[in-house]
C-alpha cells in the first residue's frame, strides 16, 4: 500500500494482508448497516401489525408489508441473524386485555409462504396435497365435549388467545351441538363476506365506521363484549383443521378429517386434492374463482393429505414443514392519476380516494382506490397527472402500489365538499385524518338523510346510504328539499361510479313519484326523536292529517293524543319551534305536495286503529337479533299498532319475551325461565297474528 511505502511501518495484519483486512472491515461496515435496517424495517412492521392486529386499522398496504416482510427476511438470510422480535420470528400479535385470556393447548404457527407457483410445486414434491382457500378472517379455536360447544379461544399470538366463546354461540353457520360426543378441537376462520361488510358498513353507527375492510370488521365483531353486536354482523366460521378427535380413524388423510367436520355440521374451507402434475390446473380454478369469490381469501393453503408422513416432518421455530401458503402474484397496470375525490363522512372524516385513468386488473375495468388517510397519501407523494401503478389486494380491492412520478403537488382542501366549512388534520393512532369541525354538516347527518328515502317515509327507491353520502360529498345535497332537485346535477351523476343513464331516470322516476307524500309518511321522514311510523299514524289521525294543525299543536295538546307521552310531545312540539327545522320544511314544502292516506278513515291495514287489535293488553320485551324485520325497532312499531305494549327489562308484567335463541343463557331469558313467561321466535310470534 503507498501509505505503507511512506511511512516504512507495516501495519498488515498477522494473519492475513492488507487487502483481506480492508474487505474485512468493509463487510463488517455492510454487515452493521444491514442490521440497522433490519431494525428499522422490525420497528416498521411491528407498528403495521400492532395497527392491524390489535387495532383494527390500516397504516400501510398489504403490498407495501409484504415487501418490506420480504426484504428483512432477505437480510436476515443474508446476515445469518434474527433479531429479537423479529416480525419473522413472532407470531401473530398479542390480544388486546377486554376478554379473558388462555394458553393455546398447542401453539398455532404461521405458514411458510410464496408467490411463486414452482416453489409450491416443489413444496408438493410426489405427496397428494390439498389446496384450499386462505381466508382473511379472525383464527379461532372451537373446543366440543359431549358433543356441546365448549371454549372458542382466537388466535391471539399463537400461544395465547381471548376467550370468545359467547360470540362464537352467535356465528351464523357454526353447530352449537354435534353427533360427536368425545372431545373435539378445531381450527377455523371467522369471517365476514364482502355483501355483508357492504350492508353493515351502510347501516353502522359513528363509532363503528373505521373499519376499511371485512377483515377488520370482522375482528371487531368477534372480541365485542356484547355478543348482540356480533349476532347483527352475520359472521360465518370455516373450519380448515382439525386438532383432536380421539377414538376416529382418519385413515391417515387429512381430506378425511374434512369430510368427518362435514358430518358434524360444520363449513368446510373449499378444498381441491391435487398434485404437482395437476398444479397449474388447480390454481387456475381457484384463480378464476377468487374474482367473484364472497368470502375474503388472501391466497391459498397446501397441506399434505398423508397425516403421519407431514407430522414426521415436523415443525420450525416459526412454520409447520407439512403446509405452505400461497399468495397470489399482483397483477399490475400503470396509470395516470386525473384526480383525488375528497369524500366526506358521518363521523367528519374526509376521507381521499385516487381517481385514475381507467385500466384492466383481473379481468374488470378499475378507475379508483381509496387511500384511507392523509398519511398514506402523503407518503405516495402524490400529484395531479402522476404515473402510478395500481393492482388489487387479494384480486379484490383496488390499490395504488407506487407512484412512479412523486412530484408531491396535491394540495389538501381547506373546506369540507359538502358543507364548505373549514377543515382540519387530526393525528389519530400515529395516523392523519382530514376532519369537517361542523356539527351541521349535511354528510354527519347521513342517517337522517337514509330515513327520510326509507321505504316507510318518502320511499325514495335507488337511494342506498352509500349512494347519498357519495351525492352529499359531491355537495348536491344539503336539506330534505335538495333531493327532488337532484336532476338539476343529472349529468354529474351519470358520470358517477355506479350510476348510468337508465339508474338515473328510475331514480328520477322514484323522486317524482315521491312527490305526493301522505302526512304520517312525512312526520316520520322528518326525523323527529321518539316518532315511529305507528307513532307518525297516530298524530296525523288526531289531528285530521292537517299539517298546519300538527305543527302549531303545543305540548298540552299533543299529550291528549292517546299513546303520546310527555317526552314524545315535547319533542314534536320543540322540534317545530326551531327556526331551522321551520326552514328545512318550508322549503321541502315546496317541492312535494301532501294528500290525504288510506288510513286517513282509520282503516289502513295493520295500523290497529280499525279492527281487531290482536295483542291489546300484552305486554312484549324483545332480546337479540331479528330477521324477519329491519331491526327491533320496526318489530315494536308492529307490536303497538296491534296494542300491545313494548318494555325493556323482563317482570312479573310481561307476557311474551321474544328471542330467536330460546336455548341461549341470557340474564332475559333466565328471568323469563323463572317467572314462567314463554319464550318466543319470530316464527311463534308471526303465527300468533295470522
Amino acid at each position: 500500500m503507498a501509505s505503507e511505502e511512506k511511512t516504512g511501518i507495516d501495519l498488515t495484519p498477522a494473519s492475513g494482508n492488507g487487502k483481506q483486512d480492508a474487505a474485512a472491515a468493509a463487510e463488517t461496515d455492510r454487515q452493521a448497516a444491514a442490521i440497522g435496517r433490519m431494525k428499522e424495517l422490525a420497528k416498521t412492521l411491528d407498528e403495521a401489525s400492532k395497527a392491524y392486529y390489535a387495532e383494527n386499522r390500516e397504516i400501510m398496504s398489504n403490498y407495501e408489508y409484504d415487501r418490506l416482510y420480504e426484504e428483512l427476511e432477505a437480510l436476515e438470510k443474508e446476515t445469518g441473524t434474527v433479531l429479537a422480535g423479529s416480525p419473522t420470528i413472532r407470531v401473530g400479535y398479542e390480544a388486546v386485555e377486554e376478554l379473558p385470556k388462555e394458553r393455546h393447548e398447542k401453539p398455532m404457527l404461521s405458514l411458510d409462504k410464496t408467490k411463486e407457483i414452482e416453489v409450491l410445486r416443489s413444496f408438493i414434491g410426489d405427496q397428494k396435497t390439498l389446496i384450499s382457500w386462505k381466508l382473511d378472517g379472525l383464527t379461532v379455536v372451537l373446543t366440543y365435549r359431549e358433543g356441546e360447544l365448549q371454549k372458542a379461544v382466537t388466535r391471539g399470538n399463537g400461544v395465547v388467545g381471548e376467550v370468545i366463546t359467547g360470540n362464537a354461540r352467535v356465528f351464523r353457520n357454526l353447530p352449537l351441538r354435534i353427533p360427536y360426543r368425545g372431545e373435539l378441537i378445531l381450527r377455523g376462520e371467522a369471517v365476514i363476506s364482502y355483501p355483508d361488510f357492504e350492508k353493515i358498513n351502510e347501516s353502522m353507527g359513528e363509532e363503528e365506521v373505521h373499519y376499511k375492510n371485512p377483515r377488520n370488521l370482522c375482528s371487531g365483531s368477534v372480541r365485542q363484549l356484547n355478543n348482540e353486536i356480533t349476532a347483527r354482523r352475520n359472521v360465518r366460521f370455516f373450519a380448515f383443521s382439525l386438532v383432536k378427535a380421539e377414538g376416529v380413524d382418519f385413515r391417515n388423510s387429512h381430506l378425511e378429517q374434512f369430510r368427518f367436520l362435514e358430518q358434524q355440521g360444520f363449513e368446510v374451507v373449499e378444498h381441491l386434492m391435487t398434485t404437482a402434475d395437476g398444479l397449474d390446473e388447480t390454481i387456475a380454478y381457484f384463480e378464476k374463482k377468487i374474482l367473484h369469490y364472497e368470502i375474503p381469501s388472501d391466497g391459498l393453503v397446501a397441506l399434505y393429505d398423508d397425516i403421519a408422513y407431514g407430522e414426521a416432518l415436523g415443525t420450525t421455530a416459526k412454520f409447520p414443514r407439512n403446509a405452505f401458503a400461497f399468495k397470489w402474484q399482483d397483477e399490475l397496470a400503470q396509470t395516470r392519476l386525473l384526480e383525488v375525490e375528497w369524500s366526506p363522512s358521518r363521523t367528519g372524516l374526509i376521507n381521499p380516494v385516487a381517481i385514475f385513468e381507467p385500466v384492466e386488473l383481473e379481468g374488470t375495468t378499475v378507475s379508483r382506490a381509496s387511500l384511507h388517510n392523509i398519511s398514506i397519501l402523503r407518503a405516495l407523494k402524490l400529484g395531479i397527472g402522476d404515473t402510478v401503478t395500481v393492482y388489487k389486494a387479494n384480486m379484490i380491492i383496488p390499490q395504488i402500489q407506487e407512484n412512479l412520478t412523486q412530484s408531491d403537488t396535491l394540495p389538501l382542501p381547506d373546506s369540507c365538499p359538502a358543507c364548505g366549512m373549514p377543515v382540519s388534520i387530526h393525528n389519530a393512532l400515529g395516523a392523519e385524518t382530514l376532519v369537517c369541525e361542523n356539527p351541521d354538516c349535511p354528510a354527519k347527518k347521513i342517517k337522517s338523510f337514509t330515513q327520510f328515502v326509507s321505504r316507510d317515509a318518502m320511499n325514495i327507491d335507488g337511494l342506498s346510504e352509500m349512494t347519498l353520502e357519495k351525492l352529499i360529498g359531491r355537495g348536491f345535497i344539503h336539506r330534505f328539499g335538495d333531493l327532488f332537485r337532484l336532476k338539476e346535477h343529472r349529468d354529474e351523476i351519470m358520470e358517477m361510479e355506479g350510476f348510468g343513464k337508465k339508474s338515473c331516470e328510475n331514480l328520477e322516476q322514484s323522486i317524482e313519484n315521491a312527490r305526493a307524500a301522505t302526512l304520517p309518511r312525512l312526520l316520520f321522514a322528518l326525523g323527529i326523536p321518539n316518532v315511529g311510523v305507528a307513532n307518525a299514524r297516530v298524530i296525523s289521525q288526531a289531528f285530521d292529517e292537517d299539517l298546519e294543525r300538527v305543527r302549531h299543536a303545543g305540548e298540552e295538546e299533543l299529550k291528549e293524543v292517546p299513546g303520546v307521552g310527555d317526552v314524545m310531545a315535547k319533542a314534536v312540539a320543540g322540534w317545530f319551534e326551531k327556526e331551522e327545522n321551520r326552514a328545512v320544511l318550508e322549503d321541502l314544502l315546496t317541492e312535494i305536495s301532501l294528500q290525504k292516506s288510506a288510513a286517513a278513515d282509520g282503516t289502513e291495514a295493520g295500523n290497529g286503529s280499525g279492527g281487531e287489535q290482536k295483542l291489546k293488553g300484552k305486554t312484549f320485551v324483545i332480546t337479540g337479533s331479528v330477521s324477519h324485520f329491519a331491526g327491533r325497532r320496526e318489530l315494536k312499531e308492529l307490536i303497538e299498532r296491534q296494542g300491545g305494549k313494548v318494555t325493556g327489562s323482563v317482570s312479573k308484567k310481561t307476557d311474551y319475551l321474544i328471542n330467536n335463541d330460546p336455548l341461549s343463557k341470557s340474564s332475559k331469558n333466565k328471568s323469563a325461565g323463572e317467572l314462567g313467561i314463554p319464550i318466543l321466535t319470530e316464527e311463534d310470534f308471526l303465527k300468533m297474528l295470522e
